[in-house]
């Protein structure tokens, strides 16, 4: 059973559901003079699941697009180079943009994809982060929603994976180090 493998939960998900329903509630106080709503996009795979649950508590229309983008590839370090896999289907030109990230670790991706939205002339852009984890911080980014600081620790679960697997748990674990050492 993948719950053998976790150390110790850090958010159930009743903690997690309240978290996201604050932050929806955040962002649409936030944007409620902007009448054509937000355009969220939502970083895959991580963050899908996070997603689908802060858009459905923002009270405000939100036009949906997704990206792929990795600094890691297989590894649990980042290699300091972005790789944008899954670009946006759509043109944020004029548009409010907030993008959707599961986990700030190091900051590399998302500081590259904050600049790259901006270049493609949104109005503005902020970044919702549903986990910060400031210790391993190597590129600064400003985030302007975030769900929960966290240690420096290996986590899984609510669409944060190891090896793809432990996306479908549904709350956040720390998993035990002898699974990914």
């Amino acid at each position: 059973m993948m719950r053998d493998d976790i150390e110790k939960i850090l958010f159930d998900e009743e903690t997690i559901r309240k978290r996201v329903k604050e932050l929806g509630e955040e962002i649409s106080r936030d944007y409620k003079d902007v009448p054509e709503g937000v355009f969220c996009v939502g970083i895959l795979k991580g963050a899908a699941i996070f997603y689908t649950d802060l858009v459905r508590q923002i009270s405000l229309p939100v036009q949906f697009d997704f990206m792929i983008a990795s600094s890691y590839g297989n590894a649990t370090e980042s290699s300091g180079t972005v790789r944008i896999l899954k670009d946006l289907d759509y043109d944020v030109r004029g548009r409010h943009v907030i993008l959707v990230e599961d986990i700030i670790d190091s900051g590399t991706t998302m500081h590259y994809l904050l600049d790259y939205v901006l270049l493609r002339k949104a109005a503005s852009v902020k970044l919702c982060a549903f986990l910060n984890k400031p210790s391993r911080r190597t590129v600064e980014v400003p985030i302007d929603y975030c769900g929960f600081d966290v240690p420096d620790e290996f986590l899984v679960g609510y669409g944060l994976d190891y090896a793809e697997k432990y996306r479908n748990l549904p709350f956040i674990g720390v998993l035990k180090k002898e699974i990914y050492a």
